[in-house]
């Protein structure tokens, strides 16, 4: 797994992230930062314990769509992974997560999206 993680102000400059709590933000940030080379997260958990995230932080990224939980595994991706970060071949290592991963194609604007409709959640409505 790489050391180093980038950012991109297209995401997280978007009101629609900005408008989130800071604590939402922080699980953010640092599930990117713990996320493999495929953006997969297999201890979302500790790190909400490390960081005194809540439940509810994951729910609204979930609901907000930057995240994408795999109900069976327990996994989530981050959805917007390829637009952050950029791996060189020569560095990359491949996900555990490798079933997971089959459910997901790559749209236009390199964000993750789901193929198969059974690990999407429900849409949270207001």
């Amino acid at each position: 797994m790489a050391q180093r993680r980038m950012f991109s102000k297209k995401v997280t400059d978007t009101d629609v992230f900005l408008d989130m709590p800071l604590s939402t933000q922080a699980l953010y940030f640092h599930l990117n930062m713990h996320a493999d080379d495929d953006g997969f997260v297999g201890n979302i958990n500790t790190i909400k314990r490390m960081i005194g995230a809540s439940k509810d932080d994951e729910k609204l990224l979930i609901a907000k769509q930057f995240l994408i939980p795999f109900e069976a595994s327990g996994v989530v991706v981050i959805k917007d992974w390829r637009l952050h970060n950029y791996i060189r071949k020569d560095t990359y290592n491949p996900t555990i997560y490798g079933e997971d991963k089959k459910k997901l194609s790559v749209s236009e604007n390199g964000s993750y999206s789901v193929d198969d409709p059974s690990t999407e959640s429900p849409r949270l409505v207001n």
